[in-house]
Parts: C-alpha cells; sequence; structure tokens
C-alpha cells in the first residue's frame, strides 16, 4: 500500500459528501462504499430524498446501488461502507442483502436508527447477512453537521413563521379598516 493510500480517510470523503447534500438543502448525510482489502473507492452519494422526491434516495442506498451497477453484481462481500449517521432500518436491511463486509459509521441516531436502536436489523433472527458494526466513527464532526444543519431550519421556519403571522396581521387590518 502507498503512503498516499494509507492515509486515505473514507470517512473524511463520506463528511465531504454530507456537506455537500446539507448546502442543498438535503439531511446531511454521506456514504462512500469502498473496496475491503485496497480501499478502493466504489461509489460515493449523499442524501439526495428532496432532489429526486424519492423517500429511498438515502446516501447508503445510493452508494451501494451505484456501486452494484457498476460492478454488474448484486453482492459486494468484501466491501465497506462508511457513512455519517447510523443507518435507518431500510439502509440497514440493504447492507444485509448487498452483504457488506463492515459497515463503519459516524452519529448515533436513537429516534431513526437501525444498527444500534430501533429494530436493530443486524441482530434479527430473519436477517441472513450481519456485517461487522464499527459505529462512532468521528461521531462528533457528523454530528456537529446534522446539529448545525437542523438548527438552521428551526431558525428558517421560525422566520417564515414570523414573516406569515405579519403578512396575516396586516391582511385582517387591512379587512377590518375596509368594513
Amino acid at each position: 500500500m502507498t503512503e498516499a493510500a494509507s492515509k486515505f480517510d473514507p470517512m473524511a470523503l463520506a463528511l465531504a459528501e454530507a456537506a455537500k447534500a446539507a448546502a442543498v438543502g438535503e439531511v446531511p448525510v454521506g456514504a462512500v462504499l469502498v473496496e475491503g482489502a485496497s480501499g478502493k473507492v466504489l461509489a460515493s452519494a449523499h442524501n439526495r430524498v428532496e432532489e429526486l422526491a424519492d423517500p429511498t434516495a438515502h446516501a447508503e442506498m445510493l452508494a451501494i446501488r451505484a456501486a452494484a451497477g457498476r460492478l454488474g453484481l448484486k453482492r459486494l462481500t468484501g466491501a465497506d461502507l462508511y457513512v455519517t449517521l447510523e443507518p435507518c432500518p431500510m439502509c440497514a436491511t440493504a447492507i444485509s442483502f448487498a452483504r457488506l463486509r463492515r459497515l463503519y459509521f459516524g452519529a448515533y441516531d436513537p429516534k431513526g436508527g437501525g444498527v444500534d436502536h430501533g429494530p436493530r436489523i443486524f441482530q434479527q433472527p430473519t436477517c441472513h447477512h450481519r456485517p461487522e458494526v464499527i459505529g462512532g466513527l468521528r461521531e462528533s464532526e457528523a454530528g456537529l453537521l446534522l446539529r448545525g444543519f437542523f438548527e438552521a431550519r428551526r431558525k428558517d421556519r421560525a422566520r417564515e413563521m414570523e414573516r406569515d403571522s405579519a403578512i396575516h396581521c396586516r391582511d385582517m387590518e387591512a379587512w377590518t379598516w375596509e368594513r
């Protein structure tokens, strides 16, 4: 392995993908799928749910689809997935179906996660494949991206509500004076 390859950090690329998602108004989740043995990037993606109007367009799903399509394989054994947020149940199931070797994730998701929280997909007796799971990788960076995104979204909504309220009050005042 070359020195440059040994310094390659797939989670850094996943965090960059998450930042791209945030920049276009998507929930900031990024995913990178790498060949486990060589570290070669097979695919990278970020959430595109809003852009594609597709509730399944999660970063993990898009990365798995891209790699499977590019390689012409339905099973990606030997591949490792790096994702900035604990996968939801849908994505965890896709990870199992794709037979990924390892899952690395950043922030834990107590509300919507499906690996260490919620249904714990890989612990179910009906789960056909259980990847090795390493959670909390660069957790603070991933969590900071998510918190910043949702704080900004709440502020934007509060401003919208204030604006709408002011417009409504003006309209009501005009209506009152017209009578």
